[in-house]
């Protein structure tokens, strides 16, 4: 069978798409160029009204600040904080993740936050791939208790990761989910799935160039730009893993 995909999307446009595609779920977040942060509260409230009616689940990302994983107790408290805020909302999971000063998961902080999710559905995200020993990360978060883990394989792109994707696989026996992601488009979307992970994750975005020269912030770069989902590249990528399931 052909895995499930999960769209990352930023506002309700994206949740549109992702319903009408069939998509599971949706990983919800702002500024995925920084690599995804917290949504506002509008933003989802505004996805989740979308959402009703329909069977496409929204999990949102809460990611306190752009940057690495490694975490103070601070800001573990504002990510176990935004927990609680977005569940209660509606939301139907979370995506979190955090690392010790060595590097690895942060089991602490990483407790605290599944004791504020009070039993719903949490995915590792992609804190994995920045883990000295994904295997043994992805052994410590199914003894927590989390339900998937989000990978590239330790890649930059899942397709380059397909072999530690399929030794997640192995590792998981079932018993967490392997979800690949990173770089997926229509083209190697078909050779990830048949690395046997139990989801795929992408984002199909396009960028929309801004209109003004003025820099705004230390991050942007001449005149910038947005990014949106866009639908044709969605749907180019979900054709190509439905057919990839038909001629499995």
């Amino acid at each position: 069978m052909s895995p499930e995909f999960e769209l990352a999307v930023q506002n309700v446009a994206g949740m549109r798409i992702a319903r009408d595609l069939g998509a599971a779920r949706v990983e919800l977040a702002q500024a995925l160029a920084l690599g995804g942060l917290t949504p506002s509260r509008g933003t989802l409230e505004s996805v989740l009204e979308e959402a009703e009616g329909s069977s496409t689940e929204v999990h949102v990302l809460v990611r306190p600040r752009a940057g690495d994983f490694q975490y103070d107790s601070d800001e573990i408290d504002v990510v176990a904080r935004d927990v609680r805020r977005v569940l209660a909302a509606g939301a139907r999971g979370v995506v979190v993740g955090c690392q010790d000063a060595s590097g690895s998961l942060d089991t602490d902080g990483l407790a605290r936050i599944m004791a504020a999710a009070g039993g719903a559905s949490v995915t590792l995200h992609r804190v994995i791939d920045v883990t000295p020993a994904p295997l043994a990360t992805l052994r410590t978060a199914r003894e927590l208790g989390v339900r998937r883990v989000l990978s590239s394989g330790g890649a930059s792109c899942a397709f380059d990761g397909r072999d530690v994707l399929r030794a997640l696989v192995t590792e998981a026996d079932g018993a967490i989910e392997v979800m690949a992601g990173g770089g997926i488009d229509a083209s190697v979307v078909a050779a990830i799935a048949a690395s046997g992970v139990d989801a795929v994750h992408f984002s199909a975005k396009r960028a929309i160039p801004s209109a003004g020269s003025v820099r705004m912030g230390s991050a942007s770069e001449g005149i910038g730009c947005h990014e949106v989902t866009d639908r044709e590249t969605a749907e180019a990528i979900v054709a190509a893993l439905r057919h990839s399931e038909s001629v499995a």
